[in-house]
C-alpha cells in the first residue's frame, strides 16, 4: 500500500488448494501484465487505513503470539497473523447474502467482474480497464467482459440517435 500515491502494488498471488494455515504459498502472478500498480480512490484509502489500524490492535493484543507477515488481511484467532483462507472468506459471504435475503451465489472474484462491470459502464476505456486487471492481452479483457449492461445499450442507441439528428438537420 502507497498512501501517499493512493495506490496498491500487485507482485504476489495466493496459493493454498488445502486450506492448510502455515503450508501456503505466494507466488508470482500468471503474467508479466499481472504485476501492476492499481490506483485508488481516497474512500478505499480511508478504508485502508482504518482496517490498519484495528490490525495493529489486534497485533498488541496478541504480541509475541501474532506472527506478523505483513498482510493486509490476516487471521485474528487461531494463528493470527497467517492469512486466512478464501474458503472462509466465502462462507462469511454466504451468510451475509443469506442474511440479507439476497439467493445469488456470490463469490470473492465476482466482486471483479462487477467492478469490471462499472468500469465498462462508467466509460472506462479498454485499454486501462487491461491495466487494473492485469491482463497482458487487450484481447482476454475484450473477450472475457464484451458482454455489455441493458443501460450501456441504451445509451448507444441514444448517443446514435443524436448524432444523426444533428446530421441531418
Amino acid at each position: 500500500m502507497n498512501f501517499n500515491n493512493e495506490s496498491m502494488r500487485i507482485t504476489k498471488t495466493y496459493y493454498n488448494p488445502n486450506n492448510n494455515t502455515k503450508n501456503y504459498q505466494l507466488l508470482t502472478p500468471k503474467t508479466k501484465g499481472s504485476i501492476r500498480t492499481i490506483k485508488m480512490d481516497k474512500q478505499v484509502i480511508n478504508e485502508f487505513k482504518k482496517h490498519l489500524t484495528y490490525q495493529k490492535e489486534i497485533k498488541m493484543a496478541f504480541g509475541n503470539q501474532y506472527t506478523d507477515f505483513g498482510f493486509v488481511f490476516a487471521k485474528e484467532i487461531n494463528n493470527p497473523g497467517y492469512p486466512d483462507f478464501i474458503k472462509t472468506v466465502e462462507n462469511r459471504m454466504r451468510r451475509l447474502l443469506k442474511l440479507s435475503g439476497i439467493e445469488k451465489n456470490v463469490t470473492p472474484h465476482s466482486f471483479r467482474h462487477t467492478h469490471t462491470s462499472l468500469l465498462i459502464e462508467a466509460g472506462v476505456g479498454a485499454k486501462e480497464i487491461q491495466q487494473r486487471l492485469g491482463h497482458s492481452d487487450i484481447n482476454t479483457t475484450m473477450n472475457i467482459y464484451a458482454h455489455i449492461t441493458k443501460n450501456m445499450e441504451k445509451k448507444a442507441s441514444e448517443k446514435f440517435s443524436e448524432f444523426m439528428k444533428g446530421a441531418l438537420d
